[in-house]
């Protein structure tokens, strides 16, 4: 009778017996029972139930052996090639491993199968001295014959070793030598880079003087402008004065000149009224006198 059953992410073929390795118990102990009621199949010899996807009541029981066991050892190695980089570690599962003790499937008929009764051994005839002695030297010429080839294969092993090591240390140099370089690439880099921006740093600065000058020269001319345009103003403005004070002096004359116009024509009015004062004090002398 046999069961297939599941635990975690893996099925078991299990029968009466067995033992096997599962995934680890950390609280379990030696001679504690465990119960597995995920049977996905049994077979009792004959017939056979399958899950849907378990049968139903069917369980199997098993006894912890051993705690802890741990599993084969697992090497990762991660190599970066002309980096002289190179990380190596080590991982070991561990597991539980159990001993099944029963099986219990409700309603599946077992079958008994007889078992087989063990063959009587038939009892080997004792050698002949010299048969054992032959037998001994071609065994002691085997033994030479294999410890010769074990001592070539040694030898062959030291061989590849010493030219993995010279490989290894050819393929170091030739790392150190690239990093050599590479650093010098790097380094020459980085002083052109510097070179680049002390170049670029100079021009900026020397833009930076060339528009301080041409915002000072275009300050300057706009000042001088400024100057222009106010001495022009201060010409115009002058103009205008004397223009304004030659319309006054002219206007000043004019107005003298009138003003002498109406005193000679006041005084010739003012001689004419003499005169007749005159005629008429002689005509009234002359009438006083002719009387």
């Amino acid at each position: 009778m046999f069961a297939v059953i599941t635990d975690g992410s893996h099925q078991y073929r299990v029968s009466t017996g067995d033992e096997l390795t599962i995934d680890y118990r950390k609280d379990s102990e030696p001679g504690q029972t465990i119960e597995f009621d995920r049977v996905l199949l049994a077979n009792g010899g004959g017939a056979s139930a399958i899950g849907q996807p378990v049968i139903e009541g069917a369980t199997v029981t098993a006894e912890v052996v051993e705690t802890e066991v741990k599993g084969p050892k697992l090497e990762i190695q991660k190599i970066r090639r002309r980096k002289n980089s190179r990380r190596h570690t080590g991982h070991r599962q561990k597991y539980t491993q159990i001993k099944v003790t029963e099986i219990n499937v409700p309603g599946l008929e077992i079958v008994e199968t007889p078992e087989e009764e063990p063959e009587e051994e038939t009892p080997e005839p004792t050698p002949e001295p010299e048969a054992v002695e032959e037998e001994a030297a071609e065994e002691v010429a085997e033994e030479e014959v294999a410890e010769e080839e074990v001592a070539e294969e040694e030898v062959a092993e030291e061989e590849v070793a010493e030219e993995e090591a010279s490989e290894e240390e050819a393929s170091e140099e030739e790392a150190s030598e690239e990093e050599a370089s590479e650093e010098e690439a790097s380094e020459e880099e980085a002083f052109e880079e510097e070179a680049s921006e002390e170049e670029a740093s100079e021009e900026e600065a020397s833009e930076e003087e060339a528009s301080e000058e041409e915002a000072s020269e275009e300050e300057a001319s706009e000042e001088e402008a400024a100057e222009e345009e106010a001495a022009e103003e201060e010409a115009a403005e002058e103009e205008a004065a004397e223009e304004e004070a030659a319309e006054e002096e002219a206007a000043e004359e004019e107005a003298a000149e009138e003003e002498a116009a109406e005193e000679e024509a006041a005084e010739e009015e003012d001689g004419g009224d003499d005169e007749k004062a005159a005629d008429d004090d002689e005509e009234s002398a002359e009438a006083k006198s002719d009387e």
